[in-house]
């Protein structure tokens, strides 16, 4: 009886995860990132509303979700951003804006509204880039100059709060936190030490170049194996496996080589063909309605300090580097903050450092932001103004900007 339960769950999130991308593409006008239909499908279908589905049914396949939204997010990160302007100002405006968090958060913890300050603190640092690159690649917002600022923006606001996890959250002692971190960076060496013991032209090399392909898929089969060991990991001795995730997709963009392009793809099918969307309709259906309605001010109180806490930075650190316009629309995007946000919410409430009603009303926050500010950012837009800037300044270090 509990399998057909079990199984009863997986229909209703599997539907969800189906009819999510069919809306979108029926409705081209609605701008707004499939991660938010899937998470109000995971509502709707949940134990508040329809009763269709239970959200421990299919944990465990939410956990391997978590595990790549991670992988996946480490995998698009280009590092050499970071020794770039782009990349200095982006750490610049990141710390900013976790002092202008840590402050705020801390009245409202000696308000008594917040439990433990740092885990609310980081989820007002993150940034959902990548859940936007659909949007911002359609609106042509990627290009030139406002591109590697955006880019480098969102790479941060990934990377930095996933570090803060790994310290903070996944973790319960200092002990257990270096060990964290040592696992880590042993399995980045380990990780990189493989690629040099595959020998160019040997017979492993060629059973992998050939197994990666058909019905063999090898290297495929190896990161799920890396993804799902690492989550083993974390449950049997209490490490963190989110910085582990994460740092594995960098490092396995590099050991792909010229198989990376090919790794990608078929990442992103079983990625976000299967484990992330249920992920999503997971967190969805755990989101503890009833604690939003009765405190919708806390909602909005969560929305307005991730627009003050990520946007303002923006508008001061990028001056000199951006017009007004573009500032604004990267303050915008900066502050749209929901897959790394919903993934700490979750690690906080399994935790235990962060209360209910609040993981509901950051959450709810940010599905509020990736719902308004994009399409704010894009209303902004001047394709023209763009291109002109970007035929007039080479592809090097800071730009020439005009005046307000």
């Amino acid at each position: 009886m509990d399998g057909a339960v079990g199984v009863g769950s997986l229909v209703a999130v599997a539907a969800v995860a189906l009819l999510a991308p069919l809306v979108l593409g029926l409705l081209p006008r609605l701008l707004i990132p499939q991660v938010v239909l899937l998470i109000t499908g995971g509502m709707v279908i949940g134990p508040h509303v329809l009763g269709l589905g239970t959200p421990g049914d299919v944990q465990t396949l939410a956990d391997v979700g978590l595990g790549f939204v991670f992988l996946l997010a480490g995998y698009e990160v280009d590092l050499r951003l970071l020794g770039q302007d782009a990349g200095r100002r982006a750490v610049a405006a990141w710390f900013a804006s976790l002092t202008l968090a840590l402050s705020a958060v801390a009245l409202l913890a000696a308000a008594g509204l917040v439990r433990a300050f740092v885990p609310v603190a980081l989820g007002l640092t993150t940034t959902a880039l990548g859940t936007l690159l659909p949007v911002l690649r359609e609106r042509d917002l990627l290009r030139g100059q406002l591109g590697r600022y955006l880019l480098a923006a969102g790479a941060v606001g990934e990377l930095f709060p996933i570090l803060g996890i790994a310290v903070f959250l996944g973790t319960q002692s200092k002990f257990t936190a270096l060990a964290s971190l040592g696992g880590v960076a042993v399995l980045a060496i380990v990780l990189s030490l493989a690629r040099r013991a595959v020998r160019p032209g040997g017979r492993l090399a060629t059973v992998i170049e050939v197994g990666q392909h058909e019905t063999a898929q090898i290297t495929l089969r190896g990161t799920v194996l890396l993804l799902i060991a690492l989550i083993a990991l974390t449950d049997r001795f209490h490490l963190d496996a989110v910085l582990g995730a994460f740092l594995a997709g960098i490092v396995l963009r590099r050991w792909a080589g010229r198989s990376a392009p090919v790794l990608e793809s078929k990442l992103d099918a079983i990625g976000y063909g299967f484990f992330i969307p249920v992920f999503f309709v997971y967190s969805g259906m755990s989101l503890n309605l009833p604690a939003i309605a009765e405190a919708p001010l806390r909602l909005l109180l969560c929305f307005a300090l991730l627009l003050a806490c990520r946007g303002l930075p923006v508008l001061l650190v990028y001056r000199g580097a951006l017009p007004w316009r573009q500032r604004t629309q990267t303050a915008l995007v900066t502050a749209t903050a929901l897959p790394t946000l919903v993934a700490l919410t979750e690690i906080g409430l399994r935790n235990g450092t962060m209360l209910r009603e609040n993981a509901a009303a950051l959450v709810g926050a940010g599905v509020l932001t990736v719902l308004v500010l994009p399409a704010l950012a894009v209303a902004l837009h001047r394709p023209e103004r763009t291109a002109a800037l970007d035929s007039s300044t080479d592809a090097g270090g800071p730009h020439p900007v005009p005046a307000d």
